[in-house]
């Protein structure tokens, strides 16, 4: 009898666990063109458009082949292609970008993805590229970085700060894959100086261990380019 009932609770905890780790790992229809609307099925966040109606448009993006302006004060410009630019990535859990860096000195500032990895290849230009790990057993941020050329590919872990900078003496131009429809970005120095509204000074004095006077200056620079 004990050992029937080791076997039925063997089996009940099997089946609770792969309760638990069911999932839905890919879409259950071949797409779900978002819509603006707040009817219909909702999928994701967006609701679908009736596949009856949808087009090639609805797929397409023109365009990353244009050099951008970058003359921003960081000296670069990314051009996001994710599902606020081609409604049929919703669900797809895939979405691109197109950066364009000033000759030395363009740089797109440390950031974040908070949904998605980001894997990035270099076609014209250098750049020194890294990302910052989360904390380490010993407490320590550790950095790891690269100078790429064109071809190069690196990758940047989900969730983890991290940038690129131009190092040529040219323009430069890299193109990213991100694994989320809408990876979201948080630009560090913008997050933290320009939020909205913005964080006491004293926080961040204490934070960053520097007198309030940098940090009313800083958040006066970046509420300005911000709000």
């Amino acid at each position: 009898m004990d050992g029937l009932k080791f076997v039925l609770v063997s089996v009940l905890l099997a089946l609770a666990s792969s309760f638990a780790s069911a999932s839905d790992p890919s879409p259950l229809q071949d797409f779900c063109v978002a819509i603006n609307e707040t009817d219909g099925v909702f999928v994701n966040g967006k609701f679908c458009k009736d596949p009856a109606q949808v087009t090639e448009n609805d797929f397409f993006y023109a365009g990353l082949n244009m050099p951008r302006d970058t003359s921003s004060p960081v000296g670069s410009k990314v051009t996001p292609v994710n599902v606020a630019q081609i409604a049929g990535l919703n669900t797809l859990g895939i979405s691109f970008a197109r950066i364009d860096y000033a000759p030395y000195g363009g740089l797109n500032p440390p950031h974040t993805h908070p949904r998605a990895s980001e894997i990035l290849v270099v076609v014209e230009g250098t750049l020194y590229v890294g990302f910052v790990t989360s904390n380490l057993a010993n407490g320590d941020n550790r950095l790891i970085t690269k100078v790429l050329n064109p071809g190069d590919v690196f990758v940047f872990p989900i969730g983890l700060i991290h940038f690129q900078f131009n190092v040529g003496k040219t323009n430069a131009v890299a193109f990213a894959s991100l694994s989320s429809q809408n990876p979201g970005v948080i630009t560090i120095a913008n997050a933290v100086f320009g939020a909205d509204p913005p964080i006491k000074p004293d926080v961040l004095a204490k934070a960053f261990q520097v007198d309030k006077k940098i940090v009313d200056y800083l958040q006066k620079q970046f509420w300005t380019d911000n709000n």
